[in-house]
């Protein structure tokens, strides 16, 4: 009971009011009537022109000064790149509550010509508490997916599996319009249609009202939007030409897709529809050597084959919103999914031999057939209402469930070769995963208070994960597949989560601060039984655990600002990571996990500034973390020729770097943007009673350069790059890939084509490849090469039916895609 009583004392808060005077309102783009977020707004006396009060406006454009006596007044709104607005305020009286309404800024003429005239929308906009970028900036990547915008981003890099990484974390929490979610990114990423964003924002250091969870922070992607009543439609179409290279792959890939986004508003009601199919194969190979050490037999396993990837992504999407009134609105989603993935490796062992006090034994070769299928199909649904009270309170509340069936089996057999009608071994393990999560959240804001603007909230999340793995290996004398207990079980999860926060964010003149605490108590039962009966065991998990944040943010000048961010965050454990019965990824790998994994904790501090000058702008941020409770996957020795990956806490982690971003126009019609992140990365435990103590600088860069030919027509070219890595047991070498765009649009805009050249190689480079290492001294070495195709070119086509745009608010995966 006193763990409940901590995760729910926020909300036993009184309410609190003031008598005193305001002057409140809200900072607008009068060219589309977005909000001016950290505009300026300052107070003086009409007597003596001296300054009384001021602030800067927040993430919605709103504003409030407190503590005014009774005068005459003159208000001063400002902000970079637009022309200043002043407002009379005339026999004002103390304890009068006077709103403004919208105060819409118009851009500064001056600072247009200098913008037009290059001839390309900005690509980034760096702010104090986030970075964010225009979707349709990137034209290297149109028709692609959301995962296809990310490996463009500064701070953010991509590998060769198509795992996002950011700061060199590979956790971090997915946003829609705003509304916080917990799920494994890549999933929705790349669901997600690239046609359909409007922006991704990246919040590092979020605050107390967000979830915890995530080491790398939030992504937050925001589609595009409607402006006024009307129809929009866009229809999208993709089409990879056919690949100039399959490594002797046995089938040739298929690229193509299509989708289309239709928002309908009208009055208070908004339609929203979209459907995606995509299918995106990757052909390539793996060369590899493996050895092991037993004794004094050393055995050696080097091979080489095919290892490509088919990969199918569709999905329907559907919300209808209504506003009752100016104070009540209601959002219903639904949204369901399949992403199927079939990862193929066929893989020749072509000198297989041990070596006995340094003599060389016979060489035995065989052919290894894997096929691995994963599958997700989601299906969820989402309410959501929000109240606006008359004294400028607001509750909101949102309510989702989700039913997800996750798996997929994995084919393993081992052939005679040349001859492969000889099979020696064959195993089947197959997994059935249905998930069903609920999520509840209620969140209330404060009337604005003279301490500054006070938000609460709860939230309570559920997850009820059963599995049921299987393995099988094949009787080659009866033909019949039999059970293989040892690899064999039922496993059962259930979590459930009660958070509660308070935040305080607080705006002055040149000066504005917020600190937050979030608590969350959280209940992990683990149950594990295998196939026979013989053990059943429950692993509990329970923790209660504060979460602190806190932000400082100081405008030096109009076109300087100095920040400071802080944050404790949390990287929970899946399912697939707990499961100890092992699964056979490949002929010599098993994969396995552990019940008894902590969840990761993370701490966070960091500082920057951002600059801006003409239409250029620059951000530099310094950072230091600690992750507790590391996770990694290590390798053990299981046989002679089968090492056994397993999950594992390994020990702490320290990341100290700088991540940076630049846009910058050199020469007329030419943009240059870019980022960089480097980092001192250092891991010290132990895993197995052996010590873990590995360190190296990691460093990527994210480059992009936009010319404009002529109004409708632009040459784009991006180039990617993330440098060598220290894993716990090894090292990951360096991985890039350049690419070139030509797009080309008719009919004001409405009709384009996008040509893209991906993966650029010409056989000179070594684009879209990497090597792996991992060893432990006296048990084994792995080498593995991994190369991928290169030179690929995607044709996309994009017709809109008019100009409005479209206003997706798409429903979103809490649970089933972190386990896929």
């Amino acid at each position: 009971m006193r763990k409940q009583l901590i995760v729910y004392f926020i909300f036993l808060l009184p309410s609190i009011s003031f008598s005193q005077g305001s002057i409140a309102g809200k900072i607008l783009d009068q060219r589309n009537l977005k909000p001016l977020e950290f505009a300026s707004i300052a107070l003086y006396t009409s007597l003596d022109s001296s300054l009384i009060n001021g602030g800067i406006s927040d993430e919605s454009g709103r504003f409030e000064l407190n503590q005014i006596g009774t005068g005459n007044y003159f208000l001063i709104t400002s902000f970079i790149g637009f022309q200043s607005k002043i407002i009379l305020v005339s026999n004002f009286r103390e304890n009068k509550k006077l709103n403004l309404g919208e105060i819409s800024l118009n851009a500064d003429q001056v600072f247009l010509g200098e913008v037009e005239v290059k001839g390309e929308k900005f690509t980034g906009n760096f702010q104090v508490a986030k970075q964010s970028y225009s979707a349709e900036a990137f034209k290297t990547v149109q028709g692609g997916t959301a995962a296809d915008i990310m490996r463009n981003l500064p701070g953010v890099s991509l590998n060769p599996d198509g795992n996002i990484t950011i700061r060199g974390s590979s956790g971090f929490v997915v946003m829609i319009n705003g509304k916080a979610v917990q799920a494994d990114p890549m999933t929705y990423l790349s669901q997600l249609p690239a046609n359909s964003i409007e922006n991704i924002e990246w919040i590092t250091a979020p605050s107390a009202q967000y979830d915890a969870e995530g080491k790398a922070g939030i992504i937050n992607i925001t589609t595009k939007k409607g402006v006024s009543d009307g129809l929009f439609l866009q229809i999208n179409l993709r089409y990879g030409l056919p690949s100039i290279e399959n490594y002797d792959n046995k089938a040739y890939q298929k690229r193509y897709g299509a989708d289309f986004n239709l928002n309908y508003v009208k009055g208070k009601w908004d339609l929203s529809l979209g459907a995606s199919y995509q299918q995106n194969d990757i052909s390539g190979r793996r060369e590899g050597n493996v050895y092991t050490i037993d004794g004094d037999t050393t055995t050696y396993f080097p091979s080489d084959g095919e290892r490509s990837i088919d990969e199918v992504n569709y999905s329907g999407r559907f919300t209808l919103g209504y506003n009752l009134n100016p104070q009540n609105s209601f959002n219903l989603g639904f949204f369901a999914g399949v992403r199927d993935k079939v990862r193929t490796a066929d893989i020749l062992y072509y000198d297989n031999h041990n070596e006995v006090n340094g003599q060389r034994g016979p060489s035995f070769q065989y052919f290894n057939a894997n096929d691995q299928n994963r599958r997700g199909d989601i299906v969820l649904g989402s309410l959501d209402y929000a109240h606006i009270f008359q004294n400028s309170s607001k509750l909101s509340s949102s309510f989702l469930y989700e039913y997800t069936l996750l798996g997929g089996p994995t084919i393993n057999r081992n052939l005679g070769y040349p001859d492969n009608y000889i099979l020696y071994q064959e195993e089947y393990n197959s997994n059935d995963n249905p998930l069903n999560g609920w999520r509840v959240n209620l969140d209330y804001t404060f009337k604005p208070l003279s301490i500054g603007q006070l938000q609460t909230g709860y939230q309570y999340r559920k997850l009820d994960h059963q599995g049921d793995f299987v393995y099988e290996r094949k009787n080659n004398e009866t033909d019949q597949f039999e059970l293989v207990p040892e690899f064999s079980s039922d496993v059962a999860l259930v979590r459930s989560i009660h958070a509660g926060y308070i935040q305080l964010d607080k705006k002055l003149e040149k000066l504005s601060y917020g600190i937050g605490i979030r608590v969350e108590n959280m209940n992990r039962d683990f149950r594990l039984q295998d196939k026979v009966g013989l053990n059943d065991t429950l692993y509990k998990y329970d923790i209660v655990r504060p979460f602190l944040s806190g932000n400082l943010v100081y405008q030096l000048k109009q076109d300087l600002k100095l920040k400071a961010n802080f944050s404790q965050r949390i990287e929970r454990t899946t399912t697939f990571k707990m499961n100890p019965f092992p699964e056979r990824e490949h002929s010599e790998t098993l994969e396995q996990g552990d019940p008894e994994l902590l969840p990761e904790l993370i701490n966070l501090f960091e500082i920057g500034l951002i600059k801006e000058w003409k239409a250029n702008s620059f951000y530099a941020t310094a950072y230091h973390s600690r992750i507790k409770n590391l996770v990694n996957r290590v390798n053990t020795v299981y046989n002679d020729t089968i090492l056994n990956r397993i999950y594992s806490n390994v020990g702490d982690a320290n990341s100290t770097g700088m991540d940076m971003g630049l846009e910058f126009f050199p020469i007329e019609k030419l943009k240059l943007f870019g980022g960089a992140n480097f980092f001192f990365y250092q891991i010290n435990g132990e895993f197995d009673n052996r010590p873990v103590n590995t360190s190296s600088w990691v460093y990527s860069l994210n480059v992009n350069s936009t010319w404009t030919v002529s109004p409708s027509a632009s040459v784009q070219a991006s180039f990617n790059y993330l440098s060598k890595r220290v894993t716990a047991q090894g090292e990951d070498s360096r991985f890039y890939t350049p690419s070139l765009s030509f797009k080309k649009s008719w009919l004001d805009d409405r009709l384009s084509l996008n040509l893209i050249w991906q993966n650029i190689d010409l056989g000179l480079l070594k684009t879209n490849e990497q090597q792996i290492t991992t060893s432990r001294p006296g048990e084994f070495y792995t080498i593995t090469n991994y190369v991928q195709e290169v030179d690929l070119f995607i044709l996309n086509i994009s017709y809109s039916i008019n100009k409005l745009k479209n206003k997706t608010r798409f429903v979103k995966s809490e649970f089933g895609e972190n386990e896929f």
